[in-house]
């Protein structure tokens, strides 16, 4: 049998006293006027005296913070979605009966006031209750700690808390839908359409990374939850619909850290006849346009480092970065031997299916460079073997036309000038096969729909894809990607 405290068996009571009144301890609709934010920014510049020839009056609704019962009068605080206010109460504004219902009200409480706007002696804007009305009766008590939750696990496992108690984490869950609206803003004036694509498929397809599988019982099918948006986006193209996008769920079956959730927000759009410089230009004015009309500022903190939005950003080769750091040219033609030799003398462990000379320059890029990008940089011209959808670079086949966006040592945009080759994109999904015969989890299945769907011809394109939580992050300047996900994956509770 569940047992109680002794304070959540004194608010069981108290909602039977509720019950005896004739009144709903859970309460109804109720019809407010105003926000308490509303009120507070009308009246600050009013003074006491001026109220006095005034006779403006609200109706609020919101859960109670904080009680001062002092007798026939009392002070109270109301939180609803905008913040706090006072409200003043006496036996003589509302009688009896609703005094004695407001005595058995207890932080936490949701309640319903009409009154008249006033200002106290010490100039806080307060409601005179004349209409009290009990909503929600609380039976459990909201921690002591006015922040709320100090066990860190249990605000994100009990969201619903630190959002009543935590004032930034309201914020951070109000903001990052109005940088989502923003970026869906920017690209439909970029002339983009926003699309929906299944979340289910029975290959794995349009990025590396281990999947969930889930079962269609009616087919008897093994399905994966999808990895990433890219192919069927890319049909579209193919369907003339030329230049789209989708903000959605994505689903890699990997670990949990500060950085990285098994289910996230994925955006990837794809523009016909661009290229790899054109989502260059793209990402640069989305972020500045999120800075701006959001935010109304260029300067972040994040990673323990002050990020400069303004343009122009930093734009870098693959190669030239490694040679930077190390003084090794991967530009010059050499054998994977060669390659595995250079790895060796600088301590580098190369798994059977990453010896290549492209894993390997990549992996070198991931030890020496990766954590250097700090300011806003464009990392381009990855190697062929870690890019199995992006179009060759014309001048050197052995790298394709790719790029990454680093800030603060982290990714945050991924972006290819598409391969577009129907031949050229078969032979890559068999080499993924390879791979993945070699232990590579992460590789590709072969999509014959998808080559299909090439055969009939797709126009030149630039595709990219951003991590929405991860900018989120960078903009609402949190440090774990569980502080912008209201419902973050968290390990059973033993």
């Amino acid at each position: 049998m569940r047992e109680f405290t002794e304070q959540e068996l004194v608010r069981r009571e108290k909602a039977e006293k509720i019950k005896e009144m004739g009144i709903d301890p859970f309460g109804h609709k109720f019809e407010r006027t105003a926000f308490a934010k509303e009120i507070k920014d009308k009246y600050a510049e009013v003074s006491h005296d001026e109220f006095e020839k005034m006779n403006d009056t609200a109706t609020v609704v919101g859960r109670i913070m904080f009680i001062r019962k002092m007798g026939k009068a009392s002070f109270f605080s109301i939180k609803d979605k905008t913040g706090p206010i006072q409200i003043y109460i006496s036996i003589n504004d509302v009688g009896e009966d609703s005094y004695t219902l407001f005595k058995t009200a207890d932080i936490g409480d949701i309640v319903g006031v009409h009154g008249k706007i006033m200002k106290t002696q010490t100039g806080e804007v307060t409601i005179k209750c004349l209409e009290y009305t009990h909503l929600v009766k609380a039976l459990k008590p909201l921690p002591e700690k006015f922040h709320g939750l100090t066990d860190i696990e249990e605000r994100y496992r009990r969201r619903y808390v630190d959002l009543i108690m935590n004032d930034d984490s309201k914020n951070v869950a109000f903001l990052r839908p109005k940088i989502i609206r923003c970026i869906q803003n920017y690209m439909d004036h970029q002339g983009f359409t926003e699309v929906e694509t299944p979340i289910l498929s029975t290959l794995l397809t349009g990025a590396s990374a281990r999947p969930f599988i889930t079962h269609h019982n009616t087919q008897d099918l093994d399905m994966y939850l999808r990895i990433a948006l890219e192919l069927p986006l890319k049909r579209l193209l193919v369907g003339g619909m030329e230049a789209v996008y989708e903000i959605g769920r994505v689903f890699r079956n990997e670990g949990m850290d500060t950085k990285h959730n098994p289910e996230f927000t994925l955006m990837e759009a794809y523009l016909a006849y661009s290229d790899l410089e054109g989502m260059m230009n793209l990402t640069e004015e989305m972020f500045q346009t999120i800075a701006k009309e959001v935010f109304g500022k260029m300067e972040y903190k994040f990673g323990g480092y002050d990020i400069n939005l303004e343009g122009p950003w930093k734009r870098v080769s693959m190669i030239d970065a490694i040679k930077e750091q190390t003084g090794i040219d991967f530009k010059k033609e050499m054998t994977v031997q060669e390659a595995l030799k250079l790895a060796e003398e600088h301590h580098i462990e190369v798994q059977e299916h990453e010896k290549t000379v492209g894993h390997i320059i990549n992996l070198f890029f991931e030890k020496y460079v990766e954590e250097t990008l700090i300011q806003p940089t464009f990392l381009y011209g990855h190697p062929i073997e870690i890019s199995p959808l992006t179009k060759k670079n014309p001048e050197d086949g052995r790298f394709v036309d790719r790029f990454e966006l680093f800030i603060a040592g982290k990714e945050f945009a991924n972006a290819y000038t598409e391969l577009n080759d129907p031949i050229d994109q078969l032979e890559r999904f068999e080499e993924q096969l390879k791979e993945k015969d070699l232990g590579n989890e992460e590789a590709n299945d072969i999509d014959m729909d998808f080559i299909e769907a090439l055969e009939y011809g797709m126009p030149p394109a630039g595709g990219i894809g951003y991590g929405i939580d991860r900018l989120c992050m960078l903009f609402l300047e949190q440090e774990s990607i569980r502080d912008v996900l209201l419902f973050p994956t968290m390990k059973e509770k033993k």
